[in-house]
């Protein structure tokens, strides 16, 4: 132990004596240049850690449904309609146009960003990996309560079942439409989840109302519900789990919450939240190593996010809706394929572009920075068969987050194409 404080002495005297010989402005020009080599070297190993999506494969951009009539037609496969692609080529010629610089700065498109209009008034998105044994019961209330409120695609909600009409909201841009899809994305399962599935839409009739697209090879979670999200069709878009834990019956509320933060361009997002939950049996419950984990991270994500998103307190709840517009202002720039892809959302959301704001007579009045989001209290109950493996997958998330925050701040993730 006597060593330690003779070879500190032996080092820090010398270095002591070189910087007060040193001119202050070549000590400056050192730090600088110190500095400059860390951002470079974060720079560089951010190339190399930081998620990349794959590209998609041309088998998924297709679907399968099933065949009340034909059975054998289950299996021939669709072209999925897609929003993305056709938005990405307008986004390529906006690109080139900007170039030229008569046309700089002349095209709002590329800042407030475009979609066709919606088909459908509600569109659901669900990832399933090897989901045979809960998908059924998710799908059963999905189903009872969808065709309740919005029906069938292709008549009005009144004629279809008696339907009851949810809330459109005072900014709704297209109150004429009706139905609804469920698009279940197959992230490479290995049991029979696509089977039961088919099973089910053929007795309940729901021909071409339910979407089943593979992924030929695991994305997970985050990359197979952004694959989702750009093949949609409807005016308001809700991802969910497949294993049921939120319930259907809270769409509603979402759709109300999300009404009441959307801006002039209609963006909006509202995201479901067990955050009142806590103290409850359904948290309480839980093993005391689950809760420290949830806190813990929940204070990384506080420390590491942008102020709007630190401040929400459930990020990670699987019950999230957007409305059609709010779509090209994240989906494209998502790169997340695991759990962390939640905070990716909000943040793009939160970094959305600023629209303008019109006064009576057409002039502008002022902006609109970032999509709001609503965090609306939910119905919620754990469910048997999680694939969260507690400890290791906590710790991919707050190294996720890092890499992630990092990326955005450091330009590795950027919102304008390449």
């Amino acid at each position: 132990m006597d060593a330690l404080p003779a070879l500190a002495t032996r080092f820090v005297g010398p270095l002591n004596a070189w910087i007060q010989a040193t001119p202050i402005h070549v000590l400056l020009a050192l730090l600088v240049a110190c500095v400059l080599f860390s951002l470079v070297s974060l720079f560089v190993v951010l190339h190399l850690v930081a998620p990349k999506p794959r590209p998609v494969l041309p088998s998924e951009k297709s679907y399968i449904t099933s065949s009340s009539n034909s059975p054998e037609k289950n299996t021939v496969p669709r072209i999925l309609p897609c929003w993305y692609d056709r938005w990405l080529a307008e986004r390529h010629l906006s690109e080139k146009k900007r170039l030229a610089p008569s046309d700089a700065g002349n095209d709002p498109a590329h800042e407030i960003g475009s979609i066709e209009r919606a088909e459908l008034r509600l569109s659901v998105v669900l990832p399933a990996y090897n989901e045979e044994e809960r998908v059924i019961p998710t799908l059963e209330e999905a189903v009872d309560y969808l065709d309740e409120h919005y029906g069938r695609p292709g008549a009005p909600p009144a004629e279809t079942t008696g339907a009851k009409r949810q809330p459109g909201g005072r900014h709704a841009h297209d109150e004429d439409t009706s139905g609804y899809e469920i698009i279940i994305v197959n992230d490479g399962s290995t049991d029979r989840t696509v089977e039961v599935i088919l099973d089910f839409a053929r007795e309940r009739k729901l021909d071409d109302v339910i979407r089943i697209v593979t992924l030929e090879k695991n994305r997970g979670k985050g990359g197979g519900v952004t694959h989702g999200l750009r093949h949609v069709r409807g005016e308001y878009v809700l991802f969910a789990d497949a294993d049921g834990a939120s319930k259907f019956s809270d769409v509603g509320k979402l759709i109300e919450g999300c009404e009441e933060v959307v801006d002039a361009s209609h963006r909006g997002v509202a995201i479901g939240s067990r955050a009142h939950l806590v103290g409850s049996d359904a948290v309480v419950k839980r093993s005391a190593l689950r809760n420290f984990l949830m806190r813990s991270f929940h204070l990384v994500l506080t420390i590491l996010t942008p102020p709007a998103t630190s401040r929400i307190r459930d990020t990670q709840c699987g019950f999230k809706l957007f409305t059609r517009a709010a779509l090209p202002h994240i989906v494209p720039y998502m790169h997340t394929e695991g759990w962390i892809f939640d905070i990716e959302m909000l943040m793009l959301a939160e970094s959305a572009p600023a629209i303008p704001i019109l006064g009576s007579d057409g002039s502008v009045i002022g902006s609109s920075a970032g999509i709001k989001v609503a965090e609306v209290p939910i119905e919620w109950h754990e469910v048997e068969g999680s694939k969260l493996n507690v400890v290791q997958d906590s710790l991919k998330m707050a190294i996720g987050l890092a890499v992630l925050r990092a990326s955005w701040m450091m330009g590795v993730y950027r919102r304008r194409l390449t």
